[in-house]
């Protein structure tokens, strides 16, 4: 029996397929995996992200703790709750995860790291935090709920008082707010709008069925994954790991080099892959025969040989896309090896869907 969130006999009670994920039992699907994705697509689902691992960093000397620590500048962050996405990084720009970073005061910012790397993530910002002075707090006494899709703010609002649900609704994108003794963001994954709401414990069990009533559908893994593809966002340990750094792994817009005076973990190392030039690239990949696309399938091209990092049949678009590390000059029409038989797949630019549409020519 793998760790549980404070939802889990919520889910158990709810009819949830339950699996291993990372260390977790988490809930897969509840009913329809096809049905809670539509759901989120057309109207709102909300998703137990209660495995991620929530950290506050406090001391004077946080902030350039974190611009050491981070391939991203929080010098960018000077609004209180403004949100940052970055790439951690090991000294050979391997990349350790990727995570939020929300700015509260100049003495407290907030982190929100993958489930599967809490351990090894926690004990790396340990480590170079000691120099800084800068105190780590694992915040497992909060759960949280990602509540997304086109109906999803003005659903949770009504959570919130009557003070309070028009603050979040008027909350800027990537940016997060303690409203009533929750931590409410306007940040997701899904490409749709929506809120991560941090809270007690205890409130999460309550909060998840108020929703329910009103008409915000459960929503499991499964959905999750599927709406994460289509948005054209990364999933640790598939599309990126300490192997793969962030240039060829479509990350290269979390790294900001500018200032230069600006030494982080890995820099060093992502200058000299700079100057080296050619190197693999993460591109997306529509399948044009009849086929799916899954993880670790061959992709052949006219550079040379790639691999898919993620795939899967998108509900919204009814047919097959993927994530690929591919040779930089791979063409714009390659071949996918599906159990012995080429497949003919197009190159893309991801996203593939972003508000419930189409972003494919």
């Amino acid at each position: 029996m793998g760790r549980q969130t404070p939802l889990f006999a919520l889910h158990r009670e709810l009819g949830a397929r339950i699996v291993d994920f990372g260390g977790w039992d988490m809930p897969v699907q509840y009913s329809s995996q096809i049905g809670e994705h539509h759901a989120v697509r057309r109207a709102a689902g909300v998703f137990d992200v209660s495995h991620m691992c929530v950290v506050d960093l406090r001391g004077p000397r946080v902030r350039p703790f974190l611009q050491q620590l981070l391939a991203n500048d929080v010098g960018r962050l000077r609004i209180p709750g403004k949100a940052l996405y970055s790439c951690m990084l090991n000294e050979r720009a391997g990349v350790i995860d990727d995570l939020i970073v929300y700015f509260l005061t100049e003495e407290w910012f907030r982190a929100v790291v993958n489930a599967g790397t809490r351990d090894k993530d926690l004990a790396w910002i340990r480590q170079h935090a000691a120099a800084f002075g800068v105190g780590v707090t694992e915040r497992a006494d909060l759960a949280m709920l990602a509540v997304q899709g086109p109906e999803a703010r003005a659903k949770a609002a009504q959570l919130l008082s009557s003070a309070d649900g028009p603050t979040a609704q008027a909350l800027p994108a990537f940016v997060g707010a303690e409203l009533g003794g929750w931590f409410v963001a306007r940040t997701g994954y899904t490409g749709e709008d929506g809120f991560e709401i941090m809270m007690p414990a205890a409130d999460a069990v309550p909060a998840w069925r108020a929703l329910n009533a009103l008409g915000v559908a459960s929503c499991g893994l499964g959905a999750r994954d599927t709406l994460r593809l289509e948005a054209g966002m990364n999933l640790y340990g598939n599309d990126m790991d300490e192997s793969t750094h962030p240039y060829e792994s479509g990350l290269g817009w979390t790294v900001a080099l500018e200032p230069r005076v600006r030494q982080f973990v890995g820099r060093t190392a992502l200058e000299a892959i700079l100057a080296a030039g050619s190197r693999d690239k993460l591109v997306g990949l529509v399948l044009e025969d009849r086929g799916v696309l899954r993880s670790h399938q061959k992709v052949s091209t006219a550079a040379g040989e790639g691999e898919i990092t993620s795939g899967t049949f998108s509900p919204t678009l009814e047919r097959s896309i993927a994530f690929a590390r591919l040779p930089e000059a791979s063409g714009a029409q390659v071949q996918v090896d599906i159990r012995g038989k080429l497949l003919n797949a197009r190159v893309v630019k991801p996203p593939f869907v972003r508000f419930g549409k189409s972003l494919l020519t």
